[in-house]
C-alpha cells in the first residue's frame, strides 16, 4: 500500500505522536510498504526530505496564533492535490492536524482530546489559559469535522475511546488500537549501577504532575540521601520547576536533562531504579511503555490511560494523582524492597510482550487500512 501519514508533530520525532508515527512508518516499510509524511514545516516553500525511509514533506506553517492550524490546512489541501494520486489510503493524527479533503478512504487516529486533556488543567498562567481556550474553540470544533471527514476513527485506549462520546461518537463506531514500543531497543539491562534515581521522561507541561514530583523529590530527597530524581524532557513548564528547586535547595539532588536523543534516554531507562509518571490524564503513553519495556518498577497515577497499561501491584503501583506524598510513599517503599522492584519490572516486560509491540500494533492497523479500501 502507499500510505500518506498526516500530522503536526516534529521530525525527527521529538515526543509521544511523532515516535509512534514514526515506528509505525518504519514496520510499515518493513512489511514492504510505501510512507509518506505530510507535517508542518516552517515560513518557507514545502520541501521534501527522507528520513529513514520515510518520505517527509514539510508544508508552511506559520503561526498566527489562534489561526495556524486553519491556515496551515490551506496550504496542505494545496500542496496535498498535487500529490493525491501517489496514494491509496491517508492516515490522520490528531492533535490538531490540518483538516484535508480528498476522495481517498481517511483513518483517524485520536491520541488525547483536546477537550478532555485540557479539562483537567487549572487556569494559572496566560500559557495554561491560551490551552483552555484553545481547546475549546479551535480544538474541539477541529476535532469533530476531522471526525466526519472521516471513514473510520481509531483511539489508542478505552480511555480515549469514552472520551469521544463528548463528540457525538459511539463505541461501536472506534477502533481500538493501542500504541506500541519496540522492544528490541528498549530492553532491561543486566546490571544496575550503585547509583540510585527515579526518572520521569516526556513533556515537561502542566498536566504531567511535575509539581507534586519535585514536592516528592524534597521528601525522599530528605531521607535518602543515596538517591536523586531525574527528568528528561522539554516544554513550558521547565524554567519554572528549575526555579522551584533552587527555592528548595534541591538544585543538587534533581537534574533536569531537557531533550536528549534516543540513545541517552535508552541509557537513563536501563540505569533508573524507579520510574515515576505522575499526570493528571493520558491517552496511551509512550514514554510508560518505554519504562516497562526496560523492566521498570513503575509508580504511576490512577487516571485514564496508565491504568490501561499499570494493575496495581502486579506490574506496578497506582496512586491518587496530585498527591506528592502518595508519591513518596510509593516510592520509598519500592526504595526498601528490591525484591518487589524485581517483580513489578519482570511483569511490566511480560505486559510488552504480549501486547504492546510495534509488529502485532502495525498488523491491526495494516488489517483496518485494507477494510476501508
Amino acid at each position: 500500500m502507499r500510505i500518506c501519514v498526516i500530522t503536526s508533530a516534529k521530525f525527527p520525532p521529538e515526543e509521544g505522536i511523532g515516535n509512534y508515527i514514526y515506528n509505525m512508518s518504519k514496520e510499515f516499510i518493513k512489511k514492504g510498504h510505501a510512507v509518506t509524511v505530510i507535517t508542518r514545516g516552517n515560513f518557507q516553500k514545502t520541501n521534501l526530505e527522507n528520513y529513514d525511509g520515510i518520505k517527509i514533506y514539510r508544508v508552511p506553517f506559520i503561526f498566527l496564533y489562534p489561526f495556524h492550524v486553519h491556515l496551515h490546512g490551506i496550504f496542505v489541501n494545496k500542496f496535498f492535490k498535487s500529490i493525491e494520486d501517489n496514494f491509496d489510503v491517508i492516515h490522520v493524527h490528531s492533535p490538531l492536524p490540518p483538516l484535508v479533503k480528498s476522495r481517498l478512504p481517511v483513518l483517524l487516529t485520536i491520541h488525547s482530546p483536546m477537550k478532555s486533556g485540557a479539562s483537567v488543567l487549572k487556569i494559572t498562567d496566560l500559557f495554561s489559559l491560551a490551552t483552555k481556550f484553545q481547546a475549546k474553540y479551535i480544538s474541539y470544533p477541529l476535532e469533530k469535522k476531522l471526525m466526519k471527514n472521516s471513514s473510520a476513527v481509531t483511539a489508542v485506549s478505552s480511555t480515549v475511546s469514552k472520551n469521544l462520546e463528548d463528540y457525538g461518537l459511539k463505541a461501536e463506531d472506534i477502533k481500538l488500537i493501542y500504541n506500541g514500543v519496540d522492544q528490541n531497543i528498549f530492553f532491561p539491562s543486566v546490571t544496575k549501577p550503585e547509583e540510585k534515581y527515579i526518572l520521569y521522561t516526556g513533556r515537561i507541561s502542566y498536566g504531567k504532575g511535575l509539581i507534586e514530583l519535585i514536592d516528592c523529590a524534597k521528601e525522599v530527597c530528605k531521607i535518602r540521601e543515596d538517591v536523586n530524581f531525574i527528568l528528561a524532557g522539554d516544554g513550558p513548564l521547565l524554567p519554572n520547576l528549575k526555579k522551584k528547586i533552587i527555592y528548595m535547595n534541591l538544585q543538587n539532588r534533581v537534574k533536569f536533562l531537557g531533550r536528549v536523543n534516543r540513545n541517552t534516554i535508552i541509557d537513563l531507562y536501563q540505569n533508573a531504579t524507579i520510574f515515576a509518571f505522575p499526570s493528571y490524564y493520558e491517552g496511551l503513553p509512550g514514554s510508560l511503555l518505554e519504562a516497562m519495556a526496560c523492566k521498570l518498577p513503575i509508580v504511576a497515577t490512577k487516571v485514564p490511560g496508565n491504568m490501561e497499561l499499570i494493575e496495581h501491584n502486579r506490574n506496578g503501583i497506582l496512586i491518587s494523582p496530585k498527591d506528592s506524598s502518595a508519591i513518596s510513599k510509593a516510592i520509598m517503599d519500592l526504595l526498601d524492597d528490591s525484591s518487589k522492584r524485581e517483580i513489578l519490572g519482570k511483569n511490566a516486560r511480560k505486559t510488552i510482550e504480549d501486547k504492546f509491540t510495534w509488529d502485532v500494533v502495525s498488523n491491526r492497523i495494516l488489517s483496518y487500512y485494507s477494510s476501508v479500501l
